[in-house]
C-alpha cells in the first residue's frame, strides 16, 4: 500500500511538472527528448510576492522556469538606493547564466507579481547545458537576449522620464502575464523608476487622468493601451521585439543537434 501511495505521489508530480512545462516559452520550445532532461530535476513551486530567487554576492543554488507571474532583477547602491535593470516572465529563465560558470552577481532577484515555477538545481541546469546541444544553443540565446535587454534598460533608466519609464514598464508587464490587472506595490513601483515614492504618485496621477490606467492601492489596470504605447518611450517596442524577433526565437523549432548521454 505504502509502494502504491509513493507511485501514485511520484505520478501526480510528473503531471504537474509536465503541465507547467508546457506554459513556459523557452521549456516549449525544446524538443520532448531535451525537456525530459530538464523535467527529471525540476520541482514546481508556488513563488509568492516578494519571493527572492536570487541574493546579491551569492551564488544561486537555483534556476527558475517561471510559468506565471513577474520577476523583477534589481540593482542596488551602498546608500540604499536600487532600480530595477531586468525582468523575468514565462519567456525567459531566472539564473540561466550561470550555466556558464558559478558566480556571484551584485543584483536581487525577486518576485513582484505573484505567481509559480519550476525550480532545477544550477549544478544540474549546467550538467545538461553541456550535455544537450539544443538546450546549449537555447540558453546562450536568451542569455544573449537578455544582455541586450541589460543595456536597453540602462539607458532607458538614465535617458528617458519617470512617466515614459513606468508607461514602458507596466507594458511589458502586461506581455508577461496577460492581464489588464497587476498587483503591485507603491514602494516597488517607486523602486522600479529609481525615485521616490512622491514622484510615483505624481506620474501615475498623470497617467490616471488622461484615462490610461486606473491605480488605486497597490491595484493598476492598464485601461487604454493604446494611449499607453503612445506615452512609453521607444525602449518598450525594441525591448519586445527583441524577445520575440531575435534570431534564434524562443518559439523557433530546433534544427539538428543532439543529445548526449
Amino acid at each position: 500500500m505504502d509502494v502504491l501511495r509513493e507511485l501514485k505521489s511520484v505520478r501526480e508530480r510528473v503531471v504537474v511538472t509536465m503541465a507547467a512545462t508546457n506554459r513556459n516559452l523557452f521549456l516549449s520550445s525544446l524538443s520532448p527528448g531535451s525537456r525530459a532532461l530538464i523535467d527529471a530535476h525540476c520541482t514546481a513551486v508556488p513563488l509568492p510576492i516578494k519571493t527572492v530567487l536570487a541574493q546579491p554576492e551569492e551564488i544561486p543554488p537555483f534556476a527558475y522556469f517561471l510559468t506565471s507571474g513577474v520577476a523583477s532583477v534589481v540593482s542596488g547602491m551602498p546608500e540604499g538606493n536600487a532600480v530595477e535593470v531586468g525582468m523575468h516572465g514565462n519567456d525567459s529563465v531566472v539564473s540561466a547564466i550561470q550555466v556558464l560558470g558559478p558566480s556571484t552577481s551584485p543584483m536581487r532577484c525577486l518576485m513582484q507579481i505573484e505567481g509559480a515555477g519550476l525550480r532545477i538545481p544550477t549544478e544540474e541546469l549546467r550538467k545538461i547545458f553541456f550535455a544537450s546541444e539544443e538546450v546549449r544553443n537555447r540558453v546562450l540565446a536568451l542569455i544573449q537576449v537578455d544582455m541586450l535587454i541589460l543595456g536597453q534598460v540602462a539607458a532607458c533608466n538614465r535617458l528617458h522620464g519617470s512617466e515614459e519609464r513606468l508607461a514602458r514598464w507596466l507594458l511589458t508587464a502586461q506581455d508577461k502575464v496577460h492581464m489588464d490587472v497587476l498587483n503591485l506595490t507603491q514602494e516597488f513601483l517607486s523602486e522600479m523608476l529609481g525615485a521616490r515614492r512622491a514622484t510615483l504618485t505624481v506620474v501615475a496621477g498623470s497617467l490616471q487622468r488622461n484615462g490610461l490606467i486606473e491605480y488605486h492601492r497597490g491595484r493598476v489596470k492598464i485601461a487604454d493601451r493604446e494611449g499607453l504605447e503612445d506615452v512609453a518611450c521607444d525602449c518598450y517596442r525594441i525591448i519586445r521585439n527583441l524577445r520575440t524577433s531575435h534570431p534564434i526565437a524562443m518559439r523557433a523549432p530546433f534544427n539538428g543537434g543532439s543529445i548526449a548521454v
